[in-house]
């Protein structure tokens, strides 16, 4: 009986050395020289698609984007131009990305789409499907993303394709547009500021009763006509136009962005526009040029920082920072304003400095230029309070 447990162990264990092996060496000939996969599984409408090749073979690849790779939904083949129908090599060990931007106009039916690979007479399908937007992604597109991209190719075209002056231009437009609401939210922070003292006295004399306090302090900001939450309103007006410049100006070449345009820039070519401005590159990121700039944008960033805080007067430790003999801490709703003065005046200045030095030249001109609107501005507002 033993014998014969041992020889089935032993029958078992061959068996499974041998497709083992067997499993290898077939992954090693279907899978281990070419490997085709669209770069996501989902896309939506404007699609960039892309088919990521890696030639895992010892000798280089090449393969015709249209004779040896299909694109068909339906089982019907998609027809692309013939500027886009070329030879692509791809080197032994390297990958690369079949890229269908330009294509984007093919792409534009929702449904499900299959990459069909004729290479080495053999076939590889990878599968991708294409999707509307959801509802809220809608009306960002339709409220404030197409409309900013409009607005900027138009002036792009409206100043000879110079990216540099599209970007001084709508910077200028839209802190026009948000001057207002600017106006009123820096007004606000100021004479938060000014009745620091008054909310720092209203906290200890209370500091027991939240009830109470939180009464006190709403009466205090209605008698001194003051809005605590005044600039979150402009923040909210701010961050979707921001997020979409950003956005815009990043993926400014791609081709895709064109689905957007409305029928009377229809014409416009991507080709044609110039991102250079006095040999700075503002689509790339680079050292000397970018460090001046870095440095640049920090300094009005300091001063429109230094400009905003409160007077000495009333940042006063001896107002503000005061303890009392029976706590060991200042009160629970209110964080200590000299530190936080002090991040606002060397730690936001800094962190601008990283993200200007590390991003695309054009974030930091963008930012550099809103600042100093700001500055101008606040100057005003300052001026204001002061009579």
């Amino acid at each position: 009986m033993k014998k014969i447990l041992d020889i089935l162990i032993i029958a078992l264990l061959i068996v499974l050395l041998v497709n083992l092996f067997n499993g290898n060496k077939e992954t090693e000939l279907t899978n281990g020289k070419l490997l085709f996969e669209a770069t996501d599984s989902s896309y939506t409408i404007p699609a960039s698609v892309g088919l990521k090749i890696i030639n895992n073979s010892v000798e280089d690849v090449s393969i015709h984007s249209c004779n040896d790779v299909k694109v068909n939904i339906s089982w019907e083949n998609i027809v692309f131009s013939e500027d886009f129908c070329k030879d692509v090599t791809i080197a032994a060990g390297e990958e690369t990305v079949l890229d269908y931007q330009d294509q984007f106009s093919q792409f534009e039916q929702v449904w499900k789409y299959v990459f069909d690979i004729q290479v080495w007479d053999k076939q590889h399908l990878s599968g991708f499907e294409i999707e509307n937007k959801w509802a809220i992604k809608k009306i960002f597109t339709t409220l404030f993303y197409a409309p900013i991209y409009n607005l900027m190719i138009f002036l792009v075209e409206f100043f000879g394709n110079s990216l540099w002056w599209a970007i001084v231009s709508i910077t200028i437009i839209i802190r026009l547009v948000l001057l207002w609401p600017q106006h009123k939210m820096m007004l606000s922070q100021k004479k938060l500021q000014a009745i620091q003292p008054k909310i720092k006295d209203i906290q200890d004399k209370y500091k027991w009763n939240q009830q109470m306090l939180g009464m006190k302090m709403m009466e205090l900001y209605k008698k001194e006509k003051v809005n605590p939450m005044g600039s979150c309103g402009f923040l909210l007006i701010q961050m979707p136009i921001l997020l979409v410049i950003y956005n815009i100006i990043l993926w400014i070449k791609d081709p895709s962005n064109l689905y957007h345009l409305y029928e009377f820039l229809s014409g416009f070519s991507l080709a044609s526009m110039s991102s250079n401005f006095f040999g700075l590159d503002l689509l790339s990121a680079g050292w000397v040029a970018w460090a001046i700039l870095a440095v640049s944008v920090w300094l009005i960033q300091f001063v429109q920082i230094k400009l905003s805080l409160a007077d000495k007067k009333i940042t006063s430790s001896k107002v503000v920072l005061e303890k009392k003999k029976d706590t060991n801490s200042y009160s629970q709703l209110m964080p200590d304003p000299e530190m936080m003065n002090k991040f606002m005046l060397y730690g936001m200045p800094s962190m601008v400095v990283v993200f200007t030095f590390t991003l695309f030249a054009w974030v930091g001109i963008y930012w550099g230029m809103s600042t100093l609107f700001m500055v101008f501005q606040q100057l005003i507002v300052n001026k204001i309070l002061k009579k």
